[in-house]
């Protein structure tokens, strides 16, 4: 059974990274490596966070929230600061977007599959960026979120493929492996051109080469 769809997380993969913007605020302050995202781990799935994420919080009531989940863990942070930092990060790469036209040339559905929260509308959810996608699943408006395995089959839902004939890049561990428990092929993202080398592989198909709209 070939692959018909390739399913993109966006921050991190398609967008600048999330994770290391919040690495620099946390190296800024002298707060420990990874100490937000262990919150966000540790606090799911009824912490502030993963509550922003389904649409159940506004950021003005999130930002006071977190605030507390992170001062209960141990250090205090300026969550509206670490959301503006966060939000600034997030640039289109212009070699993802490249290779994601590429793909739909030759054939293949795209998707977007992203945990996010209301206000990113004006960003990553505009029309501009959503052509790119012939589906666009947002946390916030389906009131699910990664790693619920539930928001996978809805993205693939979408597309109109089984899991098993797509595929997903995402730049954090535990949302693949849902994925892959659901039978679809998932690639992890740290480097954006070692990520579409293997896509490319995967799929069968020649993808722009490297440097090509390269970008952070």
């Amino acid at each position: 059974m070939g692959y018909r769809a390739v399913i993109f997380d966006l921050g991190g993969v398609v967008l600048g990274s999330p994770l290391e913007a919040i690495a620099r605020y946390e190296r800024a302050r002298g707060i420990p490596a990874n100490f937000v995202n262990r919150v966000v781990v540790a606090t799911a799935p009824a912490g502030a966070w993963s509550r922003l994420e389904r649409g159940e919080l506004t950021l003005e009531r999130f930002y006071p929230a977190f605030e507390r989940d992170c001062a209960d863990a141990g250090h205090a942070i300026d969550a509206r600061e670490l959301m503006a930092q966060m939000g600034a990060s997030a640039a289109p790469r212009p070699r993802m977007l490249a290779a994601i036209r590429q793909i739909r040339a030759q054939g293949f559905k795209t998707g977007a599959l992203t945990n996010n929260w209301p206000r990113e509308a004006g960003s990553e959810s505009d029309a501009g960026f959503r052509e790119h996608f012939d589906a666009f699943v947002e946390s916030s408006a389906v009131g699910m979120r990664k790693p619920d395995p539930r928001i996978y089959e809805h993205a693939c839902a979408e597309l109109g493929v089984p899991p098993a004939q797509a595929v997903f890049l995402d730049d954090i561990g535990r949302n693949l492996k849902p994925a892959r428990q659901l039978g679809m092929a998932t690639i992890k993202v740290h480097d954006p051109d070692r990520a579409l080398a293997e896509l490319a592989a995967l799929l069968g198909v020649e993808l722009a080469p490297r440097g090509e709209g390269s970008a952070g």
